[in-house]
């Protein structure tokens, strides 16, 4: 038979081809599957509560409260400086320790560079307010 024949035509395949190839197919998606038996809450993400339904009987049932969740959800709700001693990421270091690291002495010259006004400045500044183009004619 042709190669052209071949491509036109599916090969008549018996019940133990067909059965070897679906379990093939079975064992290669079981290699990658993995089972998940424990569940717990995302601590990065916020928990939203939703509200529940006032004649439902289910969710008028008292439940004990769970520890560890609660543990989980006030861990997750604290900033970063409360969770950690010293920071996480290259991004944290940024703003870390909000205190100056010298003292904002205002009256310190090499610092502060407030905006003096002399006879030039001040007429230079009129001239600008005024639309300097207007004045060069």
């Amino acid at each position: 038979m042709t190669m052209a024949g071949r491509l036109g035509q599916k090969m008549n395949q018996d019940e133990v081809h067909q059965n070897q190839i679906m379990r093939e197919l079975f064992l290669k998606e079981f290699r990658t599957q993995k089972l998940y038996t424990q569940y717990h809450v995302n601590p990065l993400r916020k928990v939203h509560t939703i509200t529940r339904k006032p004649m439902s009987w289910h969710d008028n049932l008292e439940e004990p409260e769970d520890a560890k969740f609660l543990n989980l959800v006030h861990h997750a709700a604290q900033g970063p400086k409360k969770k950690y001693s010293e920071t996480q990421t290259e991004a944290q270091e940024i703003g870390w320790d909000p205190h100056p690291l010298i003292n904002p002495d205002r009256q310190d010259r090499r610092l502060n560079h407030f905006r003096v006004y002399h006879d030039i400045t001040l007429y230079k500044a009129k001239l600008w307010s005024l639309g300097e183009d207007d004045h060069q004619k």
